[in-house]
């Protein structure tokens, strides 16, 4: 068995005044997991409240923000979606400047080493060129430059101004 106090700690030993009772195998379920909680005397299953989704939303997004690449695996992978290297792209954007776009600021960022996906500019160079969130997410966390390969929402192609 096990016994919580008034803090909800776990004891596998019995202690005086216990505020809930489970039995092991309930426990062995959620030990060591941010998954349940002591709701008016009762063990419950918290996975399907929204603070509980909403927090797991956050965490996921706090780790795809952390993914990177390196430099050369950005340029190849766009190169190989769009057959654009860095110089076009900064090309484009010079000659066509989308509205909020710092150019000088995007040719700093094309010149890191590394990539994280949280990096604003990430989301608006992959706008530009047609990529949604979920396809940068894909890319991120897989190298597989395939996933860019998706059709998708609008891209450069149609911003070019002939």
């Amino acid at each position: 068995m096990i016994y919580f106090d008034n803090n909800k700690k776990a004891y596998g030993y019995e202690i005086p005044n216990p505020i809930l009772v489970i039995k092991d195998e309930l426990w062995a379920q959620y030990a060591g997991t941010d998954k349940w909680d002591i709701i008016d005397g009762q063990f419950v299953d918290i996975t399907d409240t929204e603070e509980y989704q909403a927090k797991q939303a956050q965490k996921e997004a706090e780790c795809i923000a952390k993914l990177f690449l390196t430099g050369a695996d950005v340029e190849r992978g766009i190169y190989q979606a769009k057959g654009m290297d860095f110089d076009d792209i900064l090309a484009f954007v010079t000659a066509n400047p989308p509205q909020g776009l710092d150019v000088k600021a995007l040719k700093i960022e094309l010149k890191a080493n590394h990539f994280y996906r949280g990096n604003p500019y990430v989301n608006a160079v992959g706008a530009l060129l047609g990529f949604t969130s979920e396809q940068l997410d894909k890319f991120f966390e897989t190298n597989d430059y395939t996933v860019l390969l998706q059709e998708s929402g609008v891209g450069l192609d149609e911003w070019v101004v002939l």
